[in-house]
């Protein structure tokens, strides 16, 4: 009996022996999977944090070419000024041109101001008579522009309030 008592307690540290593997393997299971849990957030982390700090430096880029468009606008007038006269100053029309192609590769792009107004491009500051639909762009008052799809100042345009033929339509 003594035997088979002995094989009884060998079967028992066996067993023990066994569950502490199975025990040790799934610990390591777990402690894998934390870890690559923390790496996924980790690196998911770093992308958010990269994409805060390139629209941190669009917005910066973007305040500072609002501080900028009444300078272009003063330029542009004055370049309409100039051809008007007839005698175009050359290094006018070159400052002009760097300053408006240096603020093109930042980013800044003129807003469409033809064909229909659109309430979120355009500021319609005055209605006209005219031959053309009720709505479309007749003139630019002011130019509109934005910058890495980021709304700067929308066009200022005179719109058409459609033809008096129209209005007699409508009463």
């Amino acid at each position: 009996m003594k035997d088979n008592g002995a094989e009884k307690k060998e079967d028992a540290e066996a067993k023990v022996e066994g569950n502490k593997g199975t025990e040790q393997e799934d610990e390591s299971a777990e402690l894998k999977d934390r870890l690559l849990r923390l790496a996924a957030e980790f690196d998911n982390y770093k992308k958010r944090t990269m994409k805060e700090v390139d629209a941190a430096k669009a917005l910066g880029k973007a305040e500072l070419a609002r501080k900028l468009l009444p300078v272009l606008d003063e330029f542009g007038l004055a370049m309409e000024a100039i051809e008007a006269r007839g005698d175009i100053d050359k290094g006018m029309a070159l400052v002009f041109s760097n300053f408006a192609d240096a603020l093109k590769k930042e980013g800044l792009r003129e807003i469409d101001a033809k064909g229909a107004a659109d309430p979120y491009r355009h500021e319609v500051i005055l209605t006209k008579g005219s031959d053309k639909k009720e709505g479309e762009i007749l003139e630019v008052i002011r130019k509109g522009y934005e910058m890495n799809g980021i709304m700067l100042r929308p066009a200022s345009v005179i719109v058409s309030k459609g033809t008096v033929q129209d209005e007699d339509k409508k009463v």
